[in-house]
């Protein structure tokens, strides 16, 4: 039995896995199961009005969750398969259990580009919910090692597709009533999306009812205390740089100053450095591209 059919067999006896994305790894649930979603909350300790994305295999399984404007359907085709999720109304035939909504009107979807995650849904046959594979609120996991430092034995199987590509979560946007608002920035960026549509919107996080997964204020949190856009740091703070290594360095997302090398890093090195120290400083990272992102994660992760 290869690993991919254990997980298939754990996800139609309603239990967890751990399922490598492009973005992150996931603690994946079959998502028209409400017993097993609310293991996926239970053992993240996640609020149960946080409603969780559920990935798909294909845009024709999406099409059967969700109502798909004309922009939606031109999102769709532009940035699927990949880092890209859309929060939508449910459709009629929706059979996505109301917990995974959060008992909401809407359905976030993503059709995630990894081969394994592809492979298990599509074998499935069914969406698959999967937010971040960790205790909610921590720094979101890019490896299988991360997954299981984070659930050792509570979870049965985390399938290790390597390390993340991207390394941030994915980019969500609400297409309501063919409007796009991001709620949430990633590696499509808002130049990417407005590209395709036009103009959108942005909407700010929401602690009491989010609209989508990810946008708690305060997320993706070391324990040690985190200071941002530090050009020179305390002699007891490790200190996370970006471009070339300077001695008070000690580990650089990027020496050559590359965003898309940065966002790999990010979640990997302040799991690293929160085993050691207290304090972590982070230098200034610039505002574009996924920098926005890295810099949206970095903010909620110091509050």
């Amino acid at each position: 039995m290869t690993n991919c059919t254990a997980a298939i067999e754990l996800l139609y006896v309603g239990e967890l896995i751990g399922l490598p994305t492009e973005t992150v790894y996931g603690l994946a649930a079959d998502a028209t199961n409400a017993d097993a979603v609310a293991k996926i909350f239970a053992l993240k300790n996640r609020p149960q009005f946080n409603p969780l994305i559920a990935h798909v295999s294909s845009t024709d399984m999406a099409l059967a969750q969700a109502e798909f404007s004309g922009k939606a359907l031109q999102l769709a085709a532009a940035f699927w398969p990949g880092p890209f999720t859309m929060v939508l109304p449910k459709s009629a035939s929706n059979t996505i259990c109301d917990l995974a909504r959060a008992g909401l009107g809407t359905q976030a979807l993503r059709f995630p580009a990894h081969p394994v995650a592809q492979e298990v849904i599509d074998a499935f046959g069914k969406p698959v919910a999967a937010p971040s594979a960790n205790i909610s609120g921590h720094v979101s996991p890019t490896s299988a090692q991360h997954v299981r430092d984070e659930f050792g034995a509570n979870l049965p199987l985390v399938l290790d597709g390597g390390s993340a590509r991207i390394g941030l979560e994915s980019t969500v946007v609400a297409v309501l009533n063919d409007e796009v608002t991001l709620l949430r920035p990633g590696s499509v960026s808002k130049d990417d999306i407005e590209a395709v549509v036009g103009k959108i919107g942005s909407s700010l996080h929401d602690d009491n009812a989010p609209k989508s997964p990810g946008m708690l204020s305060r997320h993706y949190s070391p324990e040690a205390r985190l200071r941002l856009n530090v050009t020179s740091p305390e002699s007891d703070e490790a200190y996370i740089g970006f471009g070339p290594v300077a001695a008070t360095t000690t580990l650089s997302l990027s020496e050559a100053g590359d965003l898309t090398e940065a966002a790999s890093n990010l979640y990997a090195m302040i799991r690293e450095l929160d085993h050691t120290y207290d304090a972590i400083a982070v230098a200034p990272i610039p505002e574009e591209g996924i920098g926005a992102a890295i810099n949206d994660r970095l903010r909620r992760a110091a509050l």
